[in-house]
């Protein structure tokens, strides 16, 4: 199974959070409740492309792999 699958969720937080937290109060930082998650989510985004490059087997070189001899 692959995790490329995880791509799926930033673009599901920013999509599906932003109706259920469309209000200026309260502030998170200074900024609205919305501005706040998606700066979580644009940051969270990051973080999961980065687990995606460092699970998914194509990022692997030759030295990187055991060698197998028959």
């Amino acid at each position: 199974m692959s995790i490329r699958w995880l791509a799926v969720l930033p673009f599901l937080g920013m999509l599906a959070g932003v109706p259920f937290l469309n209000r200026v109060e309260p502030l998170v930082l200074g900024m609205p409740l919305v501005l706040a998650w998606l700066v979580l989510w644009i940051v969270l985004s990051a973080v999961v492309m980065g687990i995606i490059y460092f699970f998914d087997p194509a990022n692997r070189t030759a030295e990187d792999t055991p060698e197998v001899h028959p």
